[in-house]
């Protein structure tokens, strides 16, 4: 005689965090793109805005400007080739989907491509705690690049030097500095602000 099938444990779907048989998909990152993309990029652009990390090295990091780069309309992210995070499984995990949908841009030279942009007539501001100029009394619209540095060293001199503006996000505790990706996103939705302001006048 054959045996009943039990409803409650039969062609059951295992889709559930909690059943162990259950495995993510791991993510697959995007690639990472060139100079000439970038610069193709920039032209179809009305006001490109672009995020710059200059030697930003923890994925984590990375990852989560991504995804405040694509909440904030940012065009691009540009890193360079050494001694700053490429873009790993991590760094598209923290992403939260944004990988697929904000460029990452890989160069040789920092300075170099910040000379470049300038011809494009993209304005440079690095964020840094070398000025006394303050994030909120700095004319952020229009084309622009937002130059962040790593978290340990900041801005290296000679990118600094290629700004036309340098700024800083003002400090009110006991703790001098913020997290690079954290800094980042209050500089960018400063820019959104000021965006927002000038549509409309």
């Amino acid at each position: 005689m054959p045996r009943k099938r039990n409803p409650s444990s039969g062609n059951r779907r295992r889709s559930g965090k909690g059943d162990k048989s259950y495995r993510k998909p791991p993510p697959v990152a995007p690639i990472v793109q060139t100079e000439d993309f970038l610069f193709q990029l920039i032209e179809s652009q009305e006001e490109p805005l672009l995020l710059v990390l200059d030697r930003v090295q923890d994925p984590h990091n990375l990852g989560a400007c991504l995804r405040t780069t694509d909440c904030t309309g940012v065009h691009a992210i540009i890193i360079a080739k050494d001694r700053a995070a490429p873009l790993t499984d991590t760094a598209v995990t923290i992403a939260r989907g944004a990988a697929e949908h904000v460029p990452v841009v890989e160069v040789r030279n920092i300075a170099e491509m910040l000379g470049q942009l300038k011809e494009y007539g993209i304005r440079i501001v690095g964020c840094t705690e070398h000025t006394e100029n303050e994030l909120y009394d700095t004319d952020l619209t229009g084309p622009l690049a937002l130059v962040m540095g790593s978290e340990d060293q900041g801005i290296r001199r000679l990118n600094r030097k290629a700004c036309d503006d340098l700024t800083k996000i003002p400090m009110f505790g006991h703790v001098n500095c913020l997290n690079v990706s954290v800094a980042a996103g209050v500089a960018l939705y400063e820019i959104v602000r000021q965006r927002l302001s000038a549509k409309e006048f």
